[in-house]
């Protein structure tokens, strides 16, 4: 039985260029999950690549089928977005494992759902002055920055990623962002560890 490799987070530790190269690693050969949307497309991203990006209406039509496994909402300073995980099809894990990102909330919900044994964290840190300059950066870069809502983003981190809330969750394990190449290789070889099992 495959294993979901669920990479987890505060905002701009480098999740989104972790979860792009392990979907891409031929040699680990993961299949790759992605979530659902209603946030606004940033530059760069693609529909059908990084996200599907969907509106309420669909996903009105995913809660009458009952395939929302899991759903988050976030009250933004530009609305409510949404990011779901949707039981469509995309989940096979007799025949392979799978990479997905998400948070710490929606991590506990996906135990919920398919047993601890199949959930493996990976959880990714960054010191937070350095992670506050890559969300500068990446904000600057938009089209439209949405520099309010970075900084919502960045002091929820604290409460949503706090010591207590990662011990109640069982994570004990983390990757330090700061050297991608090391971080990478570390990531990939502990995925390697935990296929074996």
């Amino acid at each position: 039985m495959g294993k979901i490799f669920y990479i987890i987070g505060k905002s701009a530790v480098g999740k989104d260029r972790i979860y792009s190269v392990l979907r891409n690693d031929k040699e680990l050969n993961l299949k790759n999950i992605l979530l659902y949307t209603t946030r606004p497309i940033r530059k760069g991203e693609q529909d059908g690549t990084d996200y599907y990006f969907i509106d309420e209406e669909q996903i009105q039509m995913f809660q009458k089928e009952g395939k929302i496994i899991e759903m988050r909402s976030y009250q933004t300073v530009h609305g409510v977005w949404r990011y779901l995980t949707v039981n469509d099809g995309q989940f096979q894990l007799e025949q392979q494992s799978c990479v997905m990102i998400g948070t710490l909330e929606s991590y506990e919900k996906m135990k919920q759902y398919f047993g601890s044994s199949l959930l493996v964290p990976i959880y990714v840190k960054v010191d937070d002055g350095i992670r506050l300059e890559r969300a500068l950066k990446r904000e600057r870069e938009q089209e439209n920055p949405k520099y309010l809502e970075l900084c919502r983003r960045y002091l929820a981190d604290e409460k949503d990623f706090s010591e207590e809330k990662l011990k109640a969750s069982g994570i004990s394990i983390f990757f330090e962002n700061n050297d991608f190449e090391v971080c990478i290789a570390q990531i990939r070889q502990y995925i390697r560890t935990e296929i074996e099992k």
